[in-house]
């Protein structure tokens, strides 16, 4: 009998020793399997468009084409893209903080460890949470671009939306969100898709960065 099919992965970094050292260590593991590399934006967009992996490790400062407008393309270009995880030196960066805003799942500073590297593809790739919320948060309070006001989406969300929105800037997948609502799988995927629709964003990421930067998660 057969395993589930190894987690697929791109590696994006202008520097060949950095994506040498990701490659052995994913390589090392029988569930994760390197299936490309690139050392530009525009090259990790073509290499992404023909392999169709499960995530891509992005540097956000690459030339020609940043890992930002690269993670802008694939996402948009796809019907179903990738998770994204930034790789980064900072973790206080604007740069990051801009790539998650263009809907990357999270972030991984490059000083990290092997276990930690592991397990965030792993993450990522097996569920819908978002990679390590709280520096996210700190992130976010750094960067946002707050609103003078509450934008009208505020209003317009349900108490049950309300409610998802909050635990998926917790860093809960559907499956855990509903076991804390005592709700259905299907009916927590009923309200990310009207949170989605509502804030105008078209991921979690997104959402929940919205949420913070429209303060309805000030304080959380």
């Amino acid at each position: 009998m057969t395993g589930p099919a190894p987690i697929r992965v791109v590696l994006a970094d202008d520097e060949r020793m950095v994506r040498t050292a990701l490659r052995a260590i994913l390589s090392a593991e029988a569930d994760l399997e390197v299936v490309g590399e690139a050392a530009t934006g525009a090259e990790a967009v073509a290499v992404v468009r023909e392999l169709r992996p499960d995530v891509v490790l992005m540097d956000v400062r690459m030339p020609e084409t940043d890992g930002i407008r690269a993670t802008e393309q694939i996402l948009a270009g796809l019907e179903e893209p990738p998770r994204i995880v930034v790789v980064t030196t900072f973790e206080n960066d604007s740069y990051v903080y801009d790539a998650l805003r263009a809907g990357a799942a999270g972030f991984l500073l490059k000083r990290a460890d092997a276990d930690a590297l592991v397990g965030a593809v792993r993450l990522v790739a097996r569920s819908d949470t978002l990679l390590f919320p709280a520096a996210v948060r700190a992130l976010v309070a750094g960067h946002a671009r707050a609103c003078p006001a509450p934008p009208a989406w505020v209003a317009r969300l349900t108490g049950r939306e309300s409610e998802v929105l909050r635990l998926m800037a917790a860093g809960l997948t559907n499956a855990e969100i509903a076991r804390r609502m005592e709700v259905g799988a299907a009916t927590v995927k009923t309200h990310v898709a009207s949170v989605l629709a509502k804030t105008g964003t078209r991921d979690r990421t997104q959402a929940v960065i919205a949420a913070y930067e429209s303060g309805f998660l000030r304080g959380v």
